[in-house]
């Protein structure tokens, strides 16, 4: 008896203390979402938790200012003059566009990576020819090389080909940088799985091709949705390879670089944050919530062989 109490009330703690830490984790974008709706004013004059008390006071006036470009002061209306030499960079300017480029670099920088790592995760997992052994040494060494030592040399060389400033440079670049985890990581799971698949396959006559078609790549959905997941999210928030291989071109510039660069530093827009913040979490919570059984067998599947 005493012992089922023991469990019940150690079961009840770990409860709470699970329950409590997704609270504070929680907790910063609860008020992040709460100051997107409130005015100007009232993010000035009170915290976020006010706007929980009777009467609510919520207004859309923040979204409206970051999805077209036009700010309203109210009071504290910025003069003609200092609008005109801040200009369009310290404004919403419109997110939609910004937007629209996230999404034309992160499809293609997630897809880009995940099909060459595939392949190649599946001849360094199961296909034997010289010099495999190194290549997998090189890929794990590339793992540990620091992302900021190649960006001065890339931009150099991108300028010479006239890929700075271009959606192609920021896909090859992400692409670079993406394929030593993703590598390591597809190669791992299909040292995985079970040898009979592929020794059975190549008895019926199936080729390499084939076998990777039908065998590797359905048995290695959850694992490549656990990439997918991961590199989208780094393209999605990353904000310094945009800025170094696209520069200040507003053609191209992603949600990232549009959000830091709507507060100046005089410090005008930041009341435009919390919303333009908000947008930008939208798409990767909803591509997580989706992909989260996926996510969870991914990263569970390369610890069991079988």
């Amino acid at each position: 008896m005493t012992g089922k109490v023991g469990r019940r009330l150690s079961r009840s703690l770990l409860h709470i203390v699970i329950i409590s830490i997704c609270l504070m984790w929680t907790l910063p974008s609860f008020g992040l979402l709460a100051n997107s709706f409130r005015s100007r004013r009232d993010i000035i004059a009170t915290g976020w938790w006010t706007a929980l008390k009777s009467p609510f006071a919520f207004t859309v006036e923040n979204y409206m200012d970051v999805l077209t470009g036009q700010t309203h002061y109210g009071e504290e209306k910025a003069s003609d003059k200092s609008r005109s030499i801040l200009g369009d960079i310290i404004t919403g300017q419109g997110i939609g566009r910004a937007f629209l480029n996230s999404l034309i670099i992160s499809i293609p920088s997630t897809l880009i990576p995940i099909v060459i790592a595939s392949f190649a995760a599946y001849a360094l997992a199961w296909m034997r020819f010289p010099g495999r052994n190194l290549l997998l040494i090189i890929v794990v060494g590339l793992l540990v090389v620091p992302l900021q030592m190649t960006l001065i040399p890339i931009l150099r060389l991108y300028k010479g080909l006239h890929l700075a400033g271009t959606f192609l440079g920021v896909w090859l670049a992400h692409t670079a940088y993406g394929l030593p985890y993703a590598i390591y990581l597809l190669r791992n799971f299909f040292k995985a799985l079970p040898r009979d698949l592929f020794e059975s396959a190549s008895l019926d006559g199936a080729s390499q091709f084939v076998i990777f078609y039908r065998i590797v790549v359905p048995l290695s959905i959850p694992s490549i949705a656990s990439l997918a997941i991961f590199q989208f999210l780094w393209v999605w928030n990353d904000l310094l390879v945009a800025l170094i291989y696209l520069g200040g071109t507003r053609d191209v510039a992603p949600l990232t670089m549009h959000i830091s660069s709507m507060m100046s530093s005089l410090g005008e827009n930041w009341h435009l944050l919390p919303a333009g913040a908000f947008i930008s979490m939208m798409l990767p919570l909803i591509i997580f919530s989706t992909l989260q059984p996926y996510f969870v067998r991914g990263i569970l599947g390369g610890s069991l062989k079988g």
